[in-house]
Formats: structure tokens, C-alpha cells, sequence
């Protein structure tokens, strides 16, 4: 943990502060999409001093990290319905609500863009790590459990590929998410 995080407290002011300039970052990408503003158009947007933010999360791309990071445990936390396929058919569920919710394609273009590279053509290496092994991190516990009640599991990036990819794409061509394919994606994967 580094001393950013050591210094946050959970609520008051700087929970107060955080939510401001999440929804502002969320509403830039929105209007601007990624690479297309600065810390202190966030800082402006959000009432807070640039200091604040710099102070706070170090940098613009940790900042736009963690706003993913946020939202993606937030509106898609790991179910537990007690099987593999239960727990998958609603996390899955779960992500395409988010994705195709009123911010959901700002959302995906901004964890895309994370996970690409900046506008000198350097990889984002730290966003993308932190990206990956957070979500990477996340379903494996959800598949440790299904071991431990007796079942076959995939791997952790089998799910990645092949449930999350494929929603993530459809997003970003615009394309629909039904009921019925999400649940496909699931079904073809176990």
C-alpha cells in the first residue's frame, strides 16, 4: 500500500472528493474520450484543486485506472449462487448491464485505451497490469470456490476471452447485447 492510500479515509470529505472526480472523469470520456483532457480539466469539472488530484492518485493515468477499477467492482461484483455456471450466467449479466448501461461505453473505450497505448506510442503498462490482474485476480476467486465445491473450472483468461472479450467488442462496434447471447457466451465457454 502506498502512502496515497494509507492517507484516504473512507468517508467525509475524501470520499466526497473521490466520487467527484470519478464522475467527472466519467463524463470527460464521455464527451472527450480518452487522451483528450487534462488534470486540470478533471480537477475544474470535479471543484477540486489539480494539487488535489496529483496528490491523491499521482497521476492522470492512475487516476483513470482506478475509475475503471471502481466502477467495474462496483456495478459487476463476483456473484456466488453456490455453482460455476450460476456464478458465470450472472457476472456475465452483470458486466453487460454495466457496459451498455448510460456511461457503459465510456467505460469500455476508457479500459481499451488503458490497456493500449499512450499518445507517444508507450505501452500502459502499469493501467494495463493493474487492469488485468485486478479482474484476472477477481474471477479466479470465483473459480477457486467452484473447485472447491468438486467442479471443472476454466482458467481465469478462458473467461476473459471468451465471455468479457467478445462483449467488450460488440460494445465498441456498437452492436447489441441480448440476454441470449451473453448466456451463449457462457454456455460455449463451460
Amino acid at each position: 500500500m502506498d502512502e496515497r492510500q494509507r492517507t484516504r479515509r473512507p468517508g467525509g470529505r475524501s470520499a466526497r472528493v473521490g466520487a467527484q472526480v470519478h464522475q467527472a472523469v466519467t463524463a470527460l470520456i464521455g464527451e472527450r474520450g480518452y487522451g483528450h483532457f487534462t488534470v486540470g480539466e478533471v480537477a475544474a469539472r470535479a471543484g477540486v484543486a489539480d494539487s488535489s488530484i496529483y496528490r491523491r492518485w499521482g497521476s492522470l493515468e492512475d487516476l483513470l485506472s482506478e475509475v475503471v477499477l471502481a466502477r467495474l467492482n462496483a456495478q459487476s461484483p463476483m456473484p456466488d449462487t453456490g455453482s460455476l455456471a450460476g456464478d458465470l450466467h450472472a457476472y456475465a449479466a452483470n458486466v453487460a448491464r454495466e457496459i451498455t448501461g448510460p456511461d457503459g461505453l465510456a467505460l469500455v473505450r476508457l479500459a481499451v485505451a488503458l490497456t493500449g497505448t499512450d499518445q507517444q506510442g508507450r505501452l500502459s503498462r502499469q493501467a494495463r497490469d493493474s487492469l488485468r490482474d485486478e479482474r484476472t485476480r477477481q474471477l479466479q476467486s470465483m473459480l477457486d470456490r467452484a473447485v472447491e465445491r468438486g467442479e471443472k473450472t476454466p482458467a481465469a483468461l478462458d473467461v476473459l476471452d471468451h465471455v468479457l472479450a467478445p462483449m467488450y467488442i460488440r460494445v465498441l462496434f456498437g452492436m447489441e447485447l441480448t440476454p441470449d447471447y451473453v448466456d451463449g457466451l457462457v454456455d460455449r465457454l463451460l
